[in-house]
């Protein structure tokens, strides 16, 4: 047990436990806008159209904020993007929740998108800054563990809020941002050097990552990903009421998906470390294609069920050399413009799949699971390919900066014993 718990998370930094316990606690706490329709319907009066925009308005925003906060990470300081993020939407929250007019939410709702979105770049930034090379897996990994494991204990405290008042929800959700907010302030410093600030400030800006012909085709294999992904929360339950199942089942089909992240995720770094990044994406894209694919064949629970498994295992595999690959692909000055092209892919496929997903399965039918699986092999095709090229890239580009090569297997280093 202390060997396993010393590779999973020792060798890391304090600062990095600091951002982790800000991260746990604010999405435990980040569940006021998953509830943000029904609080306009039932306790607002609004119609479900209007709902609707008011939560189109926030999504709008987190785009907005994505790109915000990428370039503030890079010019102004990971630590102020941070705290100022996390303080102000502390502050929009509380004013959600005394908010009266439909306008006046639309608008707080749409400033809210933009904070919650900004400290994204600046979190991972802040990660690549501080945990050395060998050591990011995993620290990602236990990122995504956190993110998870935080959005599982949201969603059940969430029913329990929303049950008693919706004031409550946001005010809880307010506390938590802005606990966070002071765990930044109070233990984590700037991680951005001073000379890297005069680079970002005065040198190349979001042009850089949009012109990076290697980094372009890996956030297009991930967008590739994240539509398979958000297949879950907006195509399956489609499907599985067309297969007469009803919401506890598509409930039980997601929370069977997040205990196996909060159960499986920690034992993630010794099935990965020291095999090559794009050979373990190329997996679990695969197993992602075969888990969706063969929902063409469910027509019953244990089969949505052994489907989940098997899409949640590539889910689990591909987090941490994702933002492996991300972190090595951005020069050190523009770390949170790279990670903020990166985070739009997630946006960006929540629009896609459900704006094509529900034509496609109501066309197609179950024809529509046999197309996502064909485009997710495609996209394990893409891994194979772009990894080695990639690998060279990186590689030269250290070479040059005297930095040692990454991407090449390695053996797994020995962990200090402190965490």
């Amino acid at each position: 047990m202390r060997t396993w718990l010393r590779d999973t998370a020792g060798g890391l930094p304090a600062t990095y436990w600091y951002l982790w316990t800000g991260l746990l606690i604010n999405r435990t706490g980040a569940f006021a806008m998953l509830f943000l329709s029904l609080y306009l319907t039932d306790v607002r009066g609004a119609r479900a159209a209007v709902a609707g925009l008011v939560v189109g308005a926030y999504g709008i925003g987190g785009a907005a904020g994505v790109l915000l906060g990428g370039v503030l990470a890079d010019s102004w300081g990971r630590r102020r993007t941070l705290f100022w993020s996390h303080l102000v939407a502390g502050l929009l929250m509380i004013a959600m929740a005394f908010a009266g007019g439909i306008g006046t939410i639309a608008v707080l709702a749409t400033l809210v998108g933009i904070v919650h979105s900004m400290p994204g770049p600046a979190f991972v930034a802040a990660i690549v800054d501080i945990v050395p090379e060998e050591r990011r897996s995993r620290a990602f990994n236990l990122q995504f563990w956190a993110f998870n494991l935080g959005m599982a204990a949201a969603s059940l405290l969430a029913g329990v809020l929303a049950g008693a008042s919706f004031t409550a929800l946001f005010l809880v959700d307010a506390a938590a941002t802005l606990t966070t907010a002071a765990i930044i302030l109070w233990k984590v410093p700037e991680t951005l050097t001073g000379r890297r600030t005069r680079r970002a400030r005065g040198g190349p800006g979001l042009r850089t990552a949009l012109t990076d012909r290697a980094f372009l085709v890996f956030v297009a294999l991930t967008f590739a990903l994240a539509v398979l992904v958000t297949q879950t929360s907006t195509i399956m339950p489609l499907a599985m009421r067309a297969d007469g199942l009803g919401p506890g089942a598509y409930g039980l089909v997601v929370a069977v998906g997040g205990a196996l992240i909060v159960v499986g995720q920690l034992f993630v770094p010794r099935l990965i470390d020291g095999r090559r990044k794009h050979h373990v994406l190329a997996l679990s894209t695969g197993l992602l294609a075969v888990g969706f694919g063969s929902l063409a064949f469910a027509d019953h629970l244990a089969a949505y069920l052994a489907a989940a498994f098997v899409w949640t295992v590539g889910q689990m595999l591909a987090a941490p050399p994702n933002a492996e690959i991300n972190a090595e692909l951005a020069p050190p000055a523009l770390r949170g413009r790279y990670q903020a092209v990166f985070y739009l892919t997630f946006p960006a496929a929540s629009f896609v799949a459900p704006a094509l997903g529900g034509a496609s399965l109501e066309y197609l039918g179950d024809w529509h699971w046999i197309i996502t699986g064909v485009a997710g092999l495609l996209a394990v095709g893409g891994h194979l390919l772009a990894g080695p090229p990639r690998e060279r890239q990186v590689a030269a580009r250290l070479a040059r900066s005297g930095g040692p090569a990454t991407g090449k297997p390695t053996a797994a280093p020995a962990a200090p014993r402190g965490a």
